[in-house]
């Protein structure tokens, strides 16, 4: 198993532990090797059927196991009721730590508990990353399959498992919320919001695109994003003096291979023009991916300007803010560094400028930092966290 970036805080903890994560991100093989003495599996169909019809059931059988010290509650959001038995328990003084496994923050905020502050850690599992890959590390398989463990790393099924991902998970769990009434609509929509993943989102063409209302729209997207299979991305200068800046903003699939799946482009060659963009979709991935598993008060955003200005990736650090320019090349030319002199201008904090690309060696360019990829990801931005 590949070390995770959150699985050593998730063993070393001494508290109990909500661990939330999309589908297929690894959340089982990470928690089923701390050896729970009780593992409770609510993905399977009988035992779901049993807590759903008697969520007490759990307090009864911890009570005749009072030797158990690890209690794993996998897919807790399938039935959110068990949420008021485990803070009833750990009230009472249980002593055991639990750990629960959730794809859904929607179902979980529905089940009206209260996870007690203070005593329950939120941690979030995501795809996986650079730091985690390390030598398996390769970034055109990242772009083709994207970065879900089963599917990485399985060169053998792992394309059939990511297109019955996006045809069956996608769909029909989506579906499973209840608040899906037009299949069809919801279908055309995941085919959109997969082809404008990492775009601006333009909410009146997307709704002529689709004949979808607007509103069923962010619906939509609201639901991905409480089901983890979406990140929002806001743009820059809502506070700035330059209201050139305008209000929009990006909302990115979790995953790039899921996106090619929903577009049935996972297992064909991908042009150049395509590999661009979607690099740049799976850099922000990752910087924002880095930012959540090591806690950090940092919050990104992204730059354009009614001019068309951009810079990809803003990182506000709290004392700085890191203007990145992602280009799919090997050559960085100065005729690309306008967004980030653009930005410039406007930014009310001292700002550190980068261009990553897929160059083999380090450039300085008037004072931004033209840097390989991996090297930023790997060597900087860990650098900028201490």
């Amino acid at each position: 198993m590949l070390d995770r970036l959150v699985s050593g805080r998730v063993k070393a903890s001494k508290k109990s532990v909500l661990l939330l994560g999309a589908r297929q991100v690894g959340k089982s093989t990470l928690t089923r090797a701390l050896s729970p003495d009780v593992v409770i599996n609510l993905a399977d169909e009988g035992r779901y059927l049993e807590y759903a019809k008697d969520p007490n059931r759990l307090r009864r059988e911890l009570m005749a196991n009072k030797q158990a010290r690890l209690i794993l509650l996998d897919e807790i959001q399938r039935v959110p009721a068990l949420l008021n038995t485990v803070q009833a328990l750990m009230d009472e003084g249980l002593n055991a730590r639990f750990i629960l496994t959730g794809s859904s923050a929607r179902k979980l905020k529905r089940g009206g508990a209260n996870l007690l502050p203070g005593r329950i850690v939120l941690e979030h599992l995501d795809p996986l990353t650079i730091w985690e890959l390390g030598v398996l590390f390769d970034i055109e398989r990242c772009l083709h399959v994207g970065c879900l463990p089963g599917i990485y790393l399985d060169r053998e099924s792992g394309q059939e498992v990511l297109e019955s991902y996006a045809a069956v998970y996608l769909r029909e769990e989506i579906q499973a919320e209840a608040v899906i009434h037009n299949i069809g609509a919801y279908a055309r929509f995941l085919d959109a919001a997969a082809l404008a993943s990492g775009d601006w989102v333009n909410y009146s063409k997307l709704a002529s695109d689709t004949e979808i209302p607007k509103e069923t729209l962010r619906r939509y997207y609201q639901l991905l994003e409480d089901t983890l299979l979406a990140f929002r991305l806001q743009p820059y200068g809502k506070e700035a003096a330059n209201r050139r800046v305008p209000q929009r903003e990006r909302i990115l699939l979790f995953d790039i291979g899921v996106r090619n799946a929903l577009l049935g482009i996972s297992s064909g060659p991908l042009s150049e023009t395509e590999k661009g963009k979607l690099f740049e979709h799976w850099f922000i991935l990752q910087c924002a991916y880095f930012i959540r598993a090591h806690k950090l008060p940092w919050k990104i955003f992204f730059y354009r300007t009614d001019a068309g200005a951009e810079v990809d990736l803003i990182i506000d650090t709290g004392k700085h803010l890191l203007a990145i320019e992602c280009k799919w090349s090997r050559t960085v030319r100065p005729t690309q560094l306008s967004g980030i002199r653009s930005f410039r201008a406007i930014a009310t904090k001292p700002v550190r400028a980068f261009i990553v690309f897929r160059g083999e060696r380090a450039q300085l360019m008037e004072d931004i930092l033209v840097l390989p990829f991996a090297e930023f990801l790997l060597q900087h931005l860990p650098e900028l966290k201490q």
